[in-house]
């Protein structure tokens, strides 16, 4: 069975992990200036935002642990009833302020899509070595 990472509980992704770079509570002067130079809305500056951000972000994840993570990103992106918008809303009771909140980003849907497909193209080689193992062994 798959363990969150440094823990020995078993690991359930969360579409919500996924955008843990763009979380900047106490971050604002440092990370966030950092990401406010990119506009989430066009194309070259998500890409940007994704790769060196988010993606990068995530590679403390085994190659497993991504390919989980994508599937279950996957599952949300199949279904047309998912909310992608509540990933980017602030939560200040869970210390959870985003760089771009639910009413900056005119597509969320369309930025995870982004993120599945670059992931993709990134980690490209990770992915297919998870797909072809028996998730079982895990």
């Amino acid at each position: 069975m798959l363990k969150y990472p440094f823990m020995k509980a078993p690991y359930t992704p969360s579409i919500s992990h996924i955008l843990g770079a763009l979380s900047i509570y106490d971050l604002e002067e440092t990370v966030g200036k950092k990401l406010w130079k990119y506009d989430p809305n066009t194309q070259k500056d998500r890409d940007k935002i994704i790769i060196y951000f988010v993606l990068k972000d995530l590679m403390y994840l085994s190659y497993r642990h991504r390919f989980v993570l994508m599937s279950a990103l996957k599952n949300a992106l199949d279904n047309l009833n998912f909310d992608f918008s509540k990933e980017f809303k602030n939560d200040h009771d869970e210390y959870k302020i985003m760089a771009w909140n639910e009413t900056e980003i005119i597509d969320p849907r369309g930025f995870f899509a982004d993120i599945y497909r670059l992931a993709h193209e990134v980690w490209k080689d990770d992915l297919h070595k998870a797909s072809v193992e028996d998730p079982s062994t895990w």
